[in-house]
């Protein structure tokens, strides 16, 4: 895969995170864990991007503290903090970070299958899926901000961190 494609990826998927992680960093905490539930649309979102970053996915954990309840259609025990997702972020850019450096031509047509086989997909579809799930959660969480504060995160062109160059 070309230096320039892998750049690419990372530009958009990268201002992805970079835009959720200010829409987390936004919210004041009186609207943390309101009716909206803006810090669970947060999680979802960041669990689902650690999932589909994950090329063994019959072996997923989330780093603590969080769990599998996703899978299980049922609330986290309890609310996870600012703080705590803010880490979330962190772990997730730079898992997704490496594995778009490391993507080879080979790599990007991998199939990525999720547990139950519902979803198939190339290792590149997935990136873009999963970059279209981060991008429909964090509208959420800026139209949840809007509502309440009447103020939003602005839109990042490109991800702030860049990729390194990989020889060809």
């Amino acid at each position: 895969m070309s230096n320039s494609l892998r750049e690419d990826l990372w530009n958009q998927f990268g201002a992805s995170i970079d835009m959720l992680e200010n829409a987390i960093k936004a919210c004041p905490t009186v609207c943390w864990n309101t009716k909206t539930k803006f810090w669970y649309n947060a999680y979802h979102c960041l669990f689902f991007l650690d999932y589909y970053l994950t090329l063994n996915v019959e072996n997923f954990t989330p780093p603590a503290p969080f769990t599998l309840s996703e899978f299980e259609d049922v609330m986290p025990e309890r609310v996870y903090s600012q703080h705590e997702l803010l880490t979330y972020v962190q772990f997730c850019r730079a898992k997704c970070h490496d594995l778009i450096t490391g993507l080879t031509d080979e790599m990007a047509r991998y199939r990525w299958t999720n547990v139950s086989g519902s979803m198939n997909y190339s290792m590149t579809e997935v990136l873009l899926y999963n970059m279209r799930h981060v991008q429909h959660h964090t509208a959420q969480l800026n139209l949840l901000l809007r509502q309440a504060i009447d103020d939003a995160p602005e839109w990042i062109f490109q991800a702030k961190m860049p990729l390194p160059e990989r020889p060809s």
